[in-house]
């Protein structure tokens, strides 16, 4: 007679489910021991202001303040120009329009700047478009910074300004889930501070 021990069913996943909690484990404990080396090497996050997705931005040198979408995924910055219109100052181009009145959307402010170059937009219908690009200095809580603005007719956007990259860059974090928690609060005598 042969006896054999009884033998007993282990469920598939109690046999499978100690090695994926093991490597889970692992990798956990191996990002705990990493984490402090890869904070000590960035440590530019720590001085960056948290803003929302939506803001109050003031452009220097003028009464303007529009609200503005901070847009972490535009290289660019781009104000809504009406009526643009390019001409000569000094042997210099410029390029003069209007922005909607933000207290009174019946009333246009009049702007005027030099153009900095122009640059072809792929838009995202395939079709091509050539803009001036104007340098702004915008006022975003305490934060301020001269950069390059695109012009384009953006009457169709909800947001007459689109702050990109170029302006927030080692600045600013976006909070998305955040809206408005800053008021422009720049000193007029700390122009370009950010530059």
């Amino acid at each position: 007679m042969i006896l054999t021990p009884p033998t007993t069913t282990t469920p598939t996943s109690q046999r499978h489910g100690a090695a994926p909690r093991l490597a889970a484990t692992l990798l956990a404990l191996m990002a705990a021991c990493l984490a402090p080396s890869i904070q000590a090497k960035d440590d530019s996050s720590r001085h960056l202001e948290v803003a929302g997705y939506l803001e109050k931005v003031r452009i220097h040198d003028t009464d303007l303040v529009l609200t503005a979408r901070l847009d972490t995924g535009a290289t660019l910055s781009s104000l809504n120009a009406l009526d643009l219109e390019r001409f000569e100052r000094d042997g210099k181009e410029w390029v003069r329009f209007e922005v909607m009145n933000p207290d009174d959307d019946k009333k246009r402010i009049e702007l005027e700047y030099p153009v900095v170059r122009d640059i072809r937009i792929v838009q995202h219908s395939g079709n091509h478009q050539s803009r001036p690009v104007v340098e702004l200095t915008l006022c975003i809580g305490h934060h301020e910074r001269k950069a390059e603005v695109t012009l384009a007719d953006r009457s169709e956007f909800t947001y007459q300004l689109l702050v990109g990259r170029n302006h927030m860059r080692n600045a600013l974090l976006i909070d998305p889930g955040k809206r408005y928690l800053h008021e422009p609060a720049c000193d007029p005598a700390d122009d370009d501070n950010d530059s």
